[in-house]
């Protein structure tokens, strides 16, 4: 389960840092649906109490609740996964606008 939860969100994660790179390549439909995926995960993790599901699937297995317990992330990053991820998101729609805004 471990593995698979860190399989999932290194897709998604994958996606987040791609998302800024598309739209400054002027690939700006690739940056769109990307963002498009990522926010169908934010939707998931919302409706889910800002929890990932897998979280609660792993948590039948363990009573670890580190942070990292159900996923192959440092501590740290796995405490402020989606924080850091979220801002880089936001960052990432934000620099999709303004190439869209102001193309080259």
């Amino acid at each position: 389960m471990r593995l698979l939860h860190t399989v999932v969100w290194a897709g998604f994660a994958g996606c987040i840092v791609a998302i800024p790179i598309a739209a400054l390549a002027g690939a700006l439909g690739l940056a769109a649906v990307l963002i498009a995926v990522v926010l169908v995960e934010v939707a998931v993790l919302l409706a889910n109490r800002r929890r990932c599901p897998l979280t609660a699937v792993a948590a039948r297995y363990t009573d670890d609740r580190a942070p990292n317990f159900d996923i192959f992330l440092p501590e740290w990053l796995a405490r402020h996964n989606q924080t850091v991820f979220g801002w880089l998101y936001l960052c990432g729609i934000v620099v999709t606008l303004l190439a869209w805004w102001w193309p080259r």
